[in-house]
C-alpha cells in the first residue's frame, strides 16, 4: 500500500532519523534549514536513486562521514518489501527484499513517488533534459509491463557506443553499424512517449484548466526532424555527427512542448504559475498511475505555501486531496489543516527527528 518506515543515517545534516509514516498523510515541522527537506529528499533517493537537488553525490553524504544509508519499508498488498539505498564516494547501491537490484530504476516498482517542491517551476523553465526525465518515470510506471525500462536502458546503451565509436574517429561504417539498433530502439521509445503524452494530456488539461483558468496543448517533440523518419535524420544527421563526436538525433533530444492558450509557456507566465503548471502536470501523472498496483505512490510536498497565493494554494489542496495518494508534507508551522489532520506529526530542528 505504502511506505510504512524509513530510516537514515548520515544523509545531509541527519546523523539518523527513524519515523514511522501514516499510509494517508505525514506532517513534518520545522524552522528553515533544519532538516525537513533533507527527510524528503531521502524519501525521494529511496524511490528513485538519485536526488531532486543535486547531481553530486558526495553533496548528500553528511560531513566527515563516508557514506550514506536510506532504509524503508514498504507496505505492499500482500507482503512488506524492505528496500534500502546506500551512497558512497565509489557511487550508489541499492537492494529490494534483500536481493541487489539491478538497476536502480528498480527502486520506482517498489517505491512510485514524486515530489512537488519550491523549485518545481524549472520542470517549465529549464531545458528539456529535466522533462524527459519526468516523462520517463511516468511512461516506465504506466508501461513498465511493456518492457519500456528495457528498451529505453538498450536505446542509451546504443547512443553510447555509437557516441564512442564517432569520438575515436571511427570510419563511418563502424558509425553506421550502431544505426539499426539505434532506429529499433529509438522506435520503441518513442511510441510509448508519445502513447503516454496523448494520455497525460487530456487529464493535464482538465488540472490546468480548473487551476490556472487556461487552455494547455501537450505536443511530444521526438527528437529529429518533423516529417522525416529517425533512420532518415541519422542519414543527414551524419556529417553534425562526425563533425562534433556526438549522436545529434534521436529520442535522447526529445521534449515536451508545453503551451497555454496558444503561446509557448517559458519566458510568458509569472513564477507561479509556473510552478502551478508543473504541479498540475505531476498531479496529471499521479492521475494516470496504474489503480491495480500493489503499492500507492508517494507524494512529498515541500513547503506547499511557497510562492503561491492562498487561492491558488487552496486549488492546488483541493487536486492533491481529490487523489488516492500518501502525503508528506513539510511547513514551517506544526499545523497544516489544508490536509485534514495528519495521521502522524514530526518535528525537526538542527537535524534531530521527534514526534510531535
Amino acid at each position: 500500500m505504502s511506505l510504512r518506515r524509513v530510516q537514515v543515517t548520515d544523509f545531509r545534516c541527519l546523523q539518523s532519523a527513524a519515523l514511522d509514516l501514516d499510509p494517508r498523510f505525514t506532517l513534518i515541522s520545522g524552522p528553515n534549514a533544519s532538516g525537513k527537506t533533507s527527510l524528503l529528499e531521502a524519501i525521494y533517493v529511496l524511490g528513485r536513486g538519485r536526488s531532486f537537488r543535486t547531481r553530486r553525490l558526495e553533496h548528500l553524504i553528511r560531513h566527515d562521514t563516508e557514506r550514506f544509508v536510506v532504509f524503508g519499508e514498504v507496505e505492499a498488498t500482500d507482503r512488506h518489501i524492505p528496500v534500502g539505498v546506500e551512497g558512497s564516494p565509489s557511487g550508489m547501491r541499492a537492494q529490494i527484499a534483500g536481493a541487489k537490484a539491478s538497476s536502480l530504476a528498480d527502486l520506482a516498482v517498489v517505491l512510485p513517488v514524486q515530489i512537488i517542491d519550491p523549485e518545481i517551476h524549472r520542470l517549465i523553465e529549464e531545458g528539456p533534459n529535466r522533462r524527459r526525465r519526468f516523462l520517463d518515470w511516468g511512461v516506465f510506471q504506466l508501461f513498465h509491463v511493456k518492457q519500456f525500462g528495457t528498451h529505453w536502458q538498450r536505446y542509451h546503451q546504443v547512443v553510447k557506443q555509437r557516441n564512442a565509436a564517432l569520438r575515436s574517429g571511427q570510419p563511418l561504417g563502424v558509425v553506421s553499424a550502431w544505426d539499426g539498433d539505434l532506429v529499433r530502439y529509438g522506435g520503441l521509445v518513442t511510441d510509448a512517449r508519445s502513447e503516454y503524452v496523448g494520455l497525460l494530456a487530456k487529464q493535464a488539461q482538465v488540472l490546468v484548466r480548473s487551476l490556472l483558468g487556461m487552455e494547455l496543448e501537450l505536443n511530444y517533440r521526438p527528437g529529429w526532424a518533423r516529417g522525416q523518419t529517425l533512420a532518415e535524420s541519422l542519414v543527414d544527421s551524419r556529417s553534425h555527427d562526425l563533425a562534433s563526436g556526438v549522436t545529434q538525433v534521436g529520442p535522447h533530444r526529445a521534449d515536451l512542448s508545453i503551451r497555454l492558450n496558444g503561446m509557448a509557456v517559458k519566458d510568458r507566465i509569472s513564477r507561479g504559475q509556473q510552478k502551478l503548471l508543473a504541479a498540475a502536470l505531476l498531479m496529471a501523472q499521479l492521475k494516470l498511475f496504474p489503480e491495480e498496483g500493489s503499492v500507492r505512490p508517494s507524494l512529498l510536498l515541500d513547503d506547499p505555501a511557497a510562492e503561491l497565493d492562498d487561492d491558488r494554494l487552496t486549488g492546488l489542496i483541493r487536486e492533491v486531496s481529490a487523489h488516492s495518494v500518501q502525503l508528506v508534507v513539510t511547513t514551517l508551522h506544526g499545523e497544516f489543516s489544508a490536509f485534514g489532520a495528519p495521521g502522524r506529526r514530526f518535528r525537526v530542528a538542527a537535524g534531530r527527528v521527534q514526534p510531535y
